[in-house]
Formats: C-alpha cells, structure tokens, sequence
C-alpha cells in the first residue's frame, strides 16, 4: 500500500465532508452529466458562464474548471476573467483544452486562457496536449490520434514551461509536473463509448484540487477513483448506456477504503 493509496481515501473522505462549490464553464455536452457526477461523489457543482457573474461565482469556489468543448466568443471571455480572478485568489484552476489542434479557433483560444491565468492544471488527451506545445499537431475532432506515449516527452517539457501539472489520459494515464511522473492504470474500455467521459475526469480533478494542496497528487488521486468507477461501473453494465448511469452510481458508492484498496498508481523517474 502507497502513500498514494492512502492520500487518494483522504481526498475522497475530505471532498464529502467539506463539499467543496466546483464553479464550471464548460460545454453543452456534458453539462449535466458532469454536475450529477460532482453531486454523486459528494461535490457542489455550479454552471456559471455570464461575462457578468463569473468574477462572484469564482470568488467563493473550490475550484474553477474551463472546458473548451463548445466554443462562443462570449465564453471564451468569460473563461479569461473568471481565471483571472481565481489565480488572483490562489483557487486552482484547471483547463481541458476540448478538441485543441482541430481547428485554429480552439488552439488559440487553449493558449490564449493559459497565458491569461497560470492554470494548476491541464487535463487532455495526447493529441490535444501536443497540440498546445507544436501548433501543426492535429487532432481528429475531439479524439486523439496520438498515444499517450507519443506525448509523454512532449507533455513533461511543456508541464516544466508552463509551471503546471499536466494529465493525458488513455489506456494508462500519465501525470507529471515537469520533474515528478506518476501513471494511473485504473479504468475500463466502455469508458471510451460513453460521451463527455473525459470532461467529467477534469471536473473530479477539480474537486479533488480543491482539497488537496498538491495538484500533480490530487490528480493522479482523482484519475484513479474515476478510473474505479468504470472498473465497478462494468461489473453490472456490460453496454454503454446502462454503463454511462452505474458510472454515477458507482462514484456514489465507491468507499475511501476501496479507493485506498484498488488504486492503481505507480511513480516513474
């Protein structure tokens, strides 16, 4: 049993008992998906996107999650004075850079809210994160084309530049803030058929950020439990439609002392 193992049981146990108000800006898609998901792990979630509010909303949060996933304009303004005002109050945020390096507008609009407020941490698949370092990277609409390995140099580079903690999440997710390198092997395929199943990875990330001081922990902690939640999800779902409902069930009833048994993370030099 890792320090990991036990810190992951912690997370889980401090994020029911404090409840921490996870303030999202994200996309049509998975919207509601992703608030039923903060609500059953034990999380608040709040949907703000207004130009006009998003400065209040932040000021009491946990947390602030940006997702890129259905762009407008408005939002994207709304995204930079809402991560302005959290990083001017030390509240993590955290970007999924949606679809980066399939069209101009996303790629711009990722590195545009990044140089606006240093973000705790960016959470995307391979291809999206190579998009953010090599601008001639693509991607294949929302899905990767990359293997995590194809961007494991490429992420602990950029992490390093940035000053952040980076995620790319696969088959096996890698984790690293630019020194320190951690790989998270829970999870099952069906996750894969199931919509929006990597923007409500970013929203746990933001919950467990919010009680955890150290992101590159408290996302490697956050990956493993969803991660679980697919592994306990599949033992009666074998379909993604009765997958995507015990998904929720599952990050309702999974218990710090299971997380704590059935981690799967492993540190790497």
């Amino acid at each position: 049993m890792t320090h990991l193992n036990e810190q992951a049981a912690h997370n889980l146990t401090a994020v029911r008992e404090q409840k921490p108000l996870i303030h999202n800006i994200t996309n049509f898609v998975v919207m509601n998906y992703t608030a039923n998901a903060l609500l059953a792990m034990g999380a608040s979630p709040v949907m703000a996107h207004a130009q006009n509010e998003v400065e209040d909303m932040v000021s009491f949060a946990g947390a602030l999650v940006l997702n890129i996933g259905t762009l407008t304009d408005d939002w994207i303004g709304s995204m930079i004075k809402a991560g302005k005002k959290a990083a001017e109050q030390h509240t993590p945020i955290i970007l999924d850079p949606v679809g980066s390096g399939a069209t101009a507008l996303r790629t711009a609009s990722a590195k545009n809210i990044i140089n606006a407020a240093r973000m705790t941490v960016i959470r995307g698949n391979a291809s999206e994160v190579l998009s953010l370092r090599d601008e001639t990277s693509k991607t294949k609409g929302v899905d990767a084309i990359h293997s995590v390995e194809d961007a494991a140099a490429a992420a602990t580079v950029l992490a390093e530049e940035l000053k952040t903690t980076l995620a790319i999440t696969g088959e096996v997710d890698l984790v690293t803030d630019g020194s320190r390198v951690l790989r998270v092997a829970n999870g099952h395929p069906l996750m894969g058929y199931v919509t929006g199943t990597g923007c409500t990875a970013t929203t746990i990330i933001g919950a467990f950020l919010a009680v955890d001081d150290d992101p590159l922990r408290a996302t490697a902690t956050a990956l493993a439990y969803f991660g679980l939640a697919g592994e306990v999800a599949s033992q009666t779902a074998s379909a993604p439609g009765s997958f995507m409902i015990q998904m929720i069930d599952a990050l309702y009833s999974i218990t710090p002392e299971t997380l704590k048994a059935c981690c799967k993370i492993e540190a790497h030099s």
